[in-house]
């Protein structure tokens, strides 16, 4: 079954008082989101530590990336990309505030 084309740029909500995350696709042991940030960090306690491997490919903005032992954080802008292995604690430490930091973020979990 196919659907619509969806362009990842576009329908970003004017207001974006907190991340917006939408699933692209979500089958078996695969997910992919778009997750639009403008401004928006992890809070200051909080690590990722996910079962799910996870690459993600910033497509528009900027944001710095915190993993978990290592002391400067990971600066990414649009068009880097970077892997998470399994359990990889992080959290995002900063994003843009004056513009749409855009990310597509691939999850897969290997049994």
């Amino acid at each position: 079954m196919s659907r619509a084309p969806f362009n990842l740029f576009q329908d970003i909500p004017k207001e974006l008082n907190q991340e917006l995350v939408e699933n692209l696709i979500d089958q078996d042991a695969v997910r992919v989101e778009r997750i639009v940030s403008r401004g928006q960090a992890s809070p200051t306690d909080f690590w990722y530590d996910q079962e799910e491997h996870e690459w993600v490919a910033l497509l528009a903005g900027m944001a710095h990336l915190q993993i978990e032992g290592v002391e400067q954080p990971v600066m990414l802008q649009a068009g880097d990309t970077y892997h998470l292995p399994a359990h990889t604690k992080h959290r995002v430490a900063w994003t843009a505030p004056n513009q749409d930091t855009i990310w597509l973020a691939l999850f897969w979990k290997i049994e």
